[in-house]
C-alpha cells in the first residue's frame, strides 16, 4: 500500500540508523510530541536501535490523556441526566473520571453512546428534537476542524438541541510551557505532522529560535520518526535551531486555508487545563461568542465537582516527559488496561499503553518525584 510499504522498508530504516550513528558525538534529549509517534516508536523498538546518545522522551501528545479530570467528570454528570443522549469517540468511554467513566454511566442507564463523526451525533439530534444531545469534543488541532464544523452546520440548521462539551488543546503553548519547566532536558522536537497539516508551521519557527532547539515536523511511520531524529541530530551536532519539514508529502507551511478559517469563525484561544500538568496559558479553544449557546458547559450547570486522582498514579510525570511508564510503581500491577488508574493507560495513544502493548514491562529503580514540575497553574 502506497506510503505504508515504502516507509516500513528495513534496508532504508537501517541506512538512516547508520547515518545517525555516524553523525551523534554527544548525548542528546528529544522529544516526541504525539501520542502516535510515540507507538510507532515503541511497536518498532525505533527508542533501542538509536545510538545510547539519542534519548527520545515521551511528550504530552495524546489528547485522551490531556483531558483533565475535571471535565471528565463534567462528562459523566452530563451523562447521567436523563434527557441527555451522550455521544463520543470510543476511546473517551473507559477513561477514568473520578470513581467511575462512562462505561459505568452507560450501565446505570445512561443513555451514552459510540459516534464516529461529530456529524453523526447531530443527526441523533435531529432524530430525537424532544432529548438535549452532547457530542465530547476533544483533542488537539486535528479534531477541531469537524467538531467546529458541527457546530457551525447546527447553528445554520437551527438545532437547538444540540452542544459541544469541548476540551479542545493546542499543542505550540504546551512545547513553550515544557521548555520554561526548570527540570525540562528536552534539546529537540519531533513535532506532529497531522497536526502541522492542519495548522501550518507557522508558529514554531519563534518557538525554536527563542528557545535555540530544533524542531523537526514527521509522520508517523518508522521511517518518518528515523528521519525526524536524523534531521534533529545534523542540527544539533551544527549548533542550529530551526525548523525542518519531514513531512513535506502532508504538511504544506501555511497548512489547511479551509480549516483554519472555521476555526477561526467558530472557536476563540483561551487558557486550557492539561491532565497531570495543569493550566497553561493561551493552549486550548472554546466556542466563541457567536456559538456561545452550543456550549454544554453553558446550557448544563455543574457544580460540586469533586476531582480525586488516584495517589498511586504518576500519569502527570509520563505526560512531561519526566518519567516512563514502565518506571511507576503502579505500571503493569496496579495499573493495567483492564483497570486502569490514569488515561495514559486506557488511550490508544497513551504512553503507558504502548509499553504493556508491546511488552516493555521491565522494572526498574523508580525515580523520585520531580521537584519541579512545568510552570503552569495547578488543576482546581
Amino acid at each position: 500500500m502506497k506510503y505504508i510499504d515504502e516507509f516500513q522498508d528495513p534496508e532504508l530504516a537501517r541506512r538512516l540508523l547508520d547515518d545517525i550513528h555516524a553523525t551523534v558525538t554527544r548525548p542528546w534529549a528529544l522529544m516526541e510530541v504525539c501520542g502516535g509517534q510515540t507507538h510507532t516508536i515503541i511497536r518498532h523498538g525505533i527508542d533501542q536501535l538509536l545510538p545510547e546518545q539519542v534519548e527520545l522522551i515521551h511528550g504530552p501528545g495524546c489528547p485522551v490523556c490531556v483531558t483533565p479530570l475535571e471535565v471528565i467528570d463534567k462528562a459523566l454528570e452530563i451523562a447521567s441526566r436523563s434527557d441527555v443522549i451522550f455521544c463520543s469517540f470510543g476511546d473517551m468511554l473507559r477513561v477514568p473520571g473520578t470513581g467511575r467513566d462512562l462505561f459505568r454511566v452507560r450501565s446505570e442507564g445512561g443513555d451514552v453512546r459510540v459516534v464516529y463523526s461529530p456529524l453523526d451525533a447531530l443527526r441523533v439530534a435531529q432524530e430525537n428534537p424532544d432529548r438535549q444531545v452532547v457530542f465530547f469534543g476533544i483533542g488537539f488541532e486535528t479534531t477541531a476542524p469537524p467538531n467546529a464544523m458541527t457546530v457551525h452546520q447546527a447553528k445554520k440548521l437551527g438545532i437547538r438541541n444540540f452542544s459541544l462539551l469541548v476540551s479542545h488543546v493546542r499543542v505550540p503553548p504546551a512545547i513553550e510551557a515544557i521548555m520554561q519547566s526548570p527540570s525540562c532536558r528536552v534539546q529537540g522536537f519531533l513535532a506532529a505532522g497531522h497536526v502541522c497539516s492542519v495548522m501550518g508551521i507557522g508558529e514554531y519557527p519563534a518557538l525554536a529560535a527563542r528557545h535555540r532547539v530544533p524542531i523537526v515536523v514527521t509522520g508517523f511511520e518508522p521511517l518518518d520518526i528515523l528521519e525526524g531524529v536524523r534531521q534533529a541530530v545534523r542540527q544539533l551536532e551544527r549548533g542550529e535551531h530551526t525548523v525542518d519539514n519531514a513531512y513535506a508529502r502532508a504538511v504544506r507551511p501555511e497548512g489547511n486555508p479551509a480549516a483554519l478559517a472555521m476555526l477561526e469563525d467558530v472557536f476563540e484561544v483561551t487558557d486550557r487545563a492539561w491532565r497531570g500538568i495543569g493550566v497553561i496559558p493561551d493552549s486550548g479553544w472554546r466556542l466563541s461568542a457567536r456559538y456561545r449557546d452550543f456550549d454544554a458547559e453553558h446550557r448544563f450547570s455543574v457544580t460540586g465537582i469533586n476531582t480525586r486522582e488516584p495517589a498511586a498514579c504518576r500519569s502527570g510525570e509520563v505526560l512531561q516527559g519526566l518519567l516512563k511508564p514502565h518506571e511507576c510503581e503502579a505500571f503493569g500491577t496496579l495499573c493495567t488496561p483492564r483497570s486502569p488508574l490514569g488515561a495514559t493507560m486506557v488511550s490508544s495513544e497513551g504512553a503507558c499503553a504502548a509499553y504493556y502493548l508491546y511488552r516493555r514491562l521491565e522494572l526498574k529503580t523508580v525515580p523520585a518525584a520531580p521537584t519541579a514540575p512545568l510552570e503552569a497553574s495547578p488543576v482546581v
